[in-house]
Formats: structure tokens, sequence, C-alpha cells
């Protein structure tokens, strides 16, 4: 019998993403030990993992994310490594530069490579040395003057965007010259908040864009492989809503590019462990650009599981204790589609306001090619402290067309009371028919989709 990659591992997240590394360990043979705050004692990952150690109050700042704690609590449980999931503090170099002083096999990258891809104008250096193009953009902006030079070069719309970080934070886009200078305030000032860092740059903004990323996988070994692509361009104030896999707008010859353009830059890096190289796609001239690179595990991992039958978060406990990918790319197979909505704990009818509470009941749905990643449980009062996500809903089918049903039916089953979630938003968008012909773009959810929501709720209130 194959010996565990680890005997004991802390996870050092919450969630559903540590009920998911949770998983993992018992696949692979492995004790979890799941680091937990006051608020989430009583959470599924605690009452699952082999044991559970509190680590601070409610507050992520007093607890996730102070790593001089996570690194004691994983020393004092006995644990040979941690595995951050994604958030908190899964892409910061500091965090996994101090497990390793402490003889803690971090899983994931090297300090370097998160450094190197997490600022993300360094990130772009790298791409280009890799022959990856980048959207045209500038480097550092230290003035709103510098701003308005490449104004003049390159025209508005313009994106800010937070050297530092992701999630949509530090970013805005501009229209016009009398917006630049508040922007640049404000984005400046949103990314110092979010990330202690302030630095900012700008990007030329494409309008009517699609957000495509590639899954790839490096070990210790000199081995790179990837997995495909996802296209992610569903979304709100650039956050990802829905994923699915693969895109239903690229074709063979541009995938292929996407892949190699994304295996050449982990190779350039030296990468280990599981990222996503992710790309803005032009819809208008079909042209592609880097965007940056997720040194983690992704949010929508389990679409890629889905159509290529492979265990990512296995993989990459497998790598951290430097065994080579247990595949070569040529034993990566694509069966089908597979596409995932993130139900949150928010009313998409009160501009998606959050609304954490009491799960009176909680009943996900069952079926065929159905797959529910979820912390939740009936009963279990979800947290006001943290991301409002309560499950991925996961369908895959031999077509779209066939995973679409399928979600549609498991979103339509999914019995919920106590708290409003986005449920009924997923239900809207699967049925509308530019999602139906693969017609969205990174803003059609704000330009399209919520003005015909909100119009039609207009007419029916205006005609009571």
């Amino acid at each position: 019998m194959r010996s565990p990659p680890f005997h004991r591992l802390l996870i050092a997240n919450r969630g559903e993403i540590a009920v998911r590394v949770i998983r993992a360990c018992e696949q692979l043979g492995i004790e979890s030990v799941v680091a937990v705050s006051e608020a989430d004692r009583d959470s599924l990952a605690a009452r699952l993992a082999t044991r559970a150690v509190c680590i601070g109050p409610a507050a992520a700042r007093e607890s996730y994310l102070r790593p001089e704690l996570l690194v004691v609590a994983a020393k004092g449980t006995g644990c040979s490594a941690v595995h951050p999931g994604y958030g908190f503090l899964s892409e910061r170099a500091e965090f996994s530069r101090l497990c390793a002083e402490h003889g803690l096999t971090f899983v994931g990258p090297s300090p370097d490579a998160i450094a190197a891809m997490g600022d993300k104008l360094a990130a772009v250096g790298l791409a280009t040395e890799a022959g990856v193009p980048r959207v045209p953009g500038s480097g550092r902006i230290g003035s709103a003057a510098e701003a308005r030079e490449f104004a003049a070069r390159h025209g508005f719309p313009l994106l800010i965007k937070a050297s530092a970080g992701g999630g949509g934070r530090g970013m805005r886009v501009v229209t016009a010259d009398a917006e630049l200078g508040r922007a640049l305030e404000a984005a400046a000032a949103e990314a110092q908040s979010a990330f202690g860092d302030a630095s900012v740059y700008v990007e030329k903004f494409i309008e009517r864009a699609r957000h495509i990323e590639v899954q790839v996988l490096g070990d210790a070994h000199g081995n790179i492989v990837h997995l495909g692509e996802r296209d992610c361009s569903t979304q709100r104030r650039h956050q990802k809503l829905i994923e699915e896999a693969p895109s239903p707008v690229i074709d063979d010859g541009l995938r292929s590019e996407l892949a190699a353009a994304a295996v050449r830059l982990a190779e350039r890096v030296g990468y280990q462990g599981a990222g996503t190289v992710e790309y803005v796609l032009d819809e208008d001239t079909r042209r592609w650009f880097f965007l940056e690179m997720n040194t983690r595990i992704q949010v929508e991992h389990p679409v890629t599981e889905m159509i290529t039958g492979r265990d990512l978060v296995c993989e990459q406990i497998r790598i951290a204790a430097g065994e080579p990918v247990s595949f070569a790319q040529e034993d990566v197979a694509f069966q089908g589609h597979a596409i995932e909505c993130r139900v949150n704990a928010e009313d998409a009818s009160r501009n998606f306001l959050p609304g954490p509470g009491r799960l009176d009941e909680w009943r996900p749905p069952e079926g065929p090619g159905m797959r529910i990643d979820t912390h939740c449980y009936p009963g279990y009062t979800v947290p006001p402290f943290y991301d409002s996500l309560l499950a991925k809903v996961i369908a895959h089918g031999s077509t779209r067309a066939q995973a679409a049903a399928r979600m549609h039916e498991a979103l339509f089953r999914f019995r919920v009371a106590g708290i409003a979630t986005t449920i009924p938003f997923h239900l809207g968008v699967l049925q509308h028919p530019d999602f139906q012909d693969g017609r969205v773009t990174t803003r059609w959810v704000e330009q399209t989709f919520l003005p015909e929501i909100n119009s039609s709720r207009a007419a029916v209130e205006a005609a009571q």
C-alpha cells in the first residue's frame, strides 16, 4: 500500500475549501488538523477533521490572517505540512517563507514564485519574457498626470488596477478624463486597505471581454502539464459568479495557443503546485492577452476536475511532498462539459446584499452529473465575518446544453430556508438566451442582465 505524502497536515482556511482539503486528506490517508476561529468552532470542517484547533477571535485579521498563529498551531499539533486553500494567506510569500523557516511544507509554490506572480507588474514582465502578450498598459502610476499621458496615447476607457492582490479590489474603470484623479485615489486607497500596498497601474480597458483561464500543475522534477481552460466571464464587479469548462467560444487552435502560453510561463518561473494563468479575450478582435497568474487552487477548480477526472487537491499535496505529477500531458483527456454556480448568502434583488443567519433548511440536490462542495448543514449559522460563499453547485454533462439543464434542475431542487441566497439569480441567468448561446462577456451581468431584471420588476410593481 502506498504511504501517505504526509502524516498530518494543517488546513489554514475555512468554509468549503477546508472541507474539500479534508476530503483529499482522507483519500490520501493523511490526518487533518483544521485551524478555526472562535466563530468556526462548530463548523463542518471542525466536525470532519481529525482535529480542530482554535487560533483566535472571529475577525480574520486576528485569526486566519495571522501567519505566526497558524505556524504555532501546525507545530503544536505535530503537522508537517500546511495547506492554505484560497484567499486569506494563500498567496502571501511571507507565509510560505515562514512555514519553510519552521520546517513546515507549504502546499503551494515557492515564496519566490508567489512573490513574482503576486505583483501583477512583475508577472506581466515575466509573461512578456515568456512570449505571452499583455494588454497595453503602463508601469506603476505615481500621479494622475502619468495616467493622462497613457490615456493620451491609448484613449479611454482605461482600467486602473492594484499591483498587488486580486478579487476585483483596487480596480476602477475610467471612461473620461474628469473621472481619472478621483478614481486613482479610490483605487489606491482600496488597494492599501486590502493588500497593504497602494501601488496601481493602468491598462487599456477591453469593453467586450471574455475571461479565460488555464489550469496548470508543475512539480519539482521539471514537469509542467495543463488541464485545459475555464471560462469565467459571468461576473459582477470583477467577481466570478458562474464558471464553465471548456469555454464555449474558443476553437481548438486558440485553445492550444492559450495552453501553450500558460505552460511557457509556468516553466519560466519554475512553477510547482497548482496554478492558474488568466487571460482576457477581446470578443471583437479575437486577440488575447495575459492578465495574471494565481498561485493557489482556484474556487472554480471542480469544473476542471469534472471534465478531466483528475483530483487537483490531491495532486497539490503529492507535489508538495516531492512527488511528480501523477500523469503526463498525453494522459489528459477531456470529457463533456461542466458548469459551476457559486451559491452565496446574498440577495440579488437588493443589490446582492449579504445576509448571514441560521439555515433553517438546507437540502442540496443529488442526481447524475451533480456535485456539491459546501461547508453548510441544517441549523448552521452563517457568520457575518467572512466571504458569503455557501456552496458550489457543479453540473457535468456530455454537452454544454446537458450540463446547463442539469444545473437548472439542481438549483431548482436546492432547498434553503432562513436566509436569502443567489439561487434565483443563477436560475435567471441559466434561462437567458445570451447565456444559453454563450454570448456572455465580463460586463454582461451589469450591462444587460440586471437592467433587464430591474426593468421587469419595476413594470410589475407599476402594474400592481
